[in-house]
């Protein structure tokens, strides 16, 4: 059985020269894994604004839609301005909430795609307009067209190099969502938020001691018992990263990603897999370190 995986690049964001987004990495990541049998793509659906609005301020999703956010919140949002910009944001939430309902269907849903997890509900930040696992789990969680919901508790497993800290933020007084990010102390965002598990690195971690944290915070998941567990799979701690302070190499990822969806598939904890994060210089490393997750969900749920 072939698994979907829902794109956004379709939606090219031109973006002056020298950017630090990566946008060429999803284009390379597709056509990498167009020839695995094992995956089929579909475009990622645009989500309305009134489903964006279950976990954002709608004055603030409605000065974006329109371009009316002042220039200092585009600045924090570090793109400029556009319509393929707004549709690129819609089909990254669009994405992650159909492989939400994928997962809930048949254990895992994936997306080539979102881990947006710096926008917090008022505004954006760090290349994230709106935050796709936010919008997924509130949108689970209300149900539609007299439709219960379909889950009540949601966990997020944030292993990018990058505190999630507008998860953390949307989520922070919920009692029936469980944020955990591991990630560098000293790197962005500096304002750091409180999730409800935060493990904060030192500079240099490598493989070991990584992993060794990650086996103590599984446990933490479990006791939650979730419904749905969202990852943010970022590759962004590799060595050779440009925004990282990490030392992972790509099979200490690797094995990082082994452990958590064994950990989901024996739990039978349904598992989404978003992209996150990677800006290693060639980009091709990152690339590389993320067909190794999505090879390795291919392996684990077959």
């Amino acid at each position: 059985m072939s698994r979907r995986i829902f794109y956004i690049e379709r939606y090219i964001l031109h973006l002056p020269e020298g950017h630090k987004f990566p946008v060429r990495k999803y284009g390379l990541l597709r056509s990498r894994l167009a020839d695995d049998p094992r995956f089929r793509f579909d475009p990622a659906p645009l989500v309305d604004q009134r489903t964006v609005e279950l976990a954002h301020a709608p004055l603030y999703v409605k000065q974006f839609m329109n371009c009316e956010l002042p220039a200092s919140a585009m600045r924090r949002i570090g793109f400029p301005w556009s319509e393929q910009l707004v549709r690129r944001s819609l089909a990254s939430v669009g994405g992650t909430l159909g492989a939400a309902r994928d997962a809930l269907a048949g254990g895992l849903g994936i997306t080539l795609g979102g881990g947006t997890h710096h926008a917090l509900r008022s505004e954006g930040a760090g290349f994230c307009v709106f935050n796709d696992i936010a919008v997924a789990i509130e949108t689970l969680r209300r149900g539609s067209e007299g439709n219960p919901p379909a889950i009540r508790r949601a966990a997020v497993l944030d292993l990018d190099v990058h505190q999630g800290d507008g998860t953390a933020e949307i989520f922070h007084h919920d009692p029936d969502v469980f944020t955990v990010s591991i990630h560098c102390r000293s790197n962005f965002p500096f304002r750091k938020q409180q999730s409800a598990l935060d493990i904060h690195l030192p500079d240099g971690v490598g493989d070991d001691e990584y992993l060794r944290h990650l086996e103590e915070v599984l446990p933490e998941v479990s006791a939650f018992r979730p419904e749905i567990l969202f990852y943010q799979s970022g590759v962004d701690g590799l060595k050779d990263d440009a925004l990282g302070h990490l030392s992972l190499t790509h099979e200490g990822l690797r094995q990082r990603d082994v452990k958590v969806m064994t950990f989901a598939r024996e739990h039978k904890i349904p598992l989404v897999l978003t992209l996150g994060g990677g800006y290693a210089k060639p980009i091709e490393l990152s690339v590389e370190a993320h067909l190794n997750t999505y090879r390795c969900a291919a392996e684990i749920f077959s």
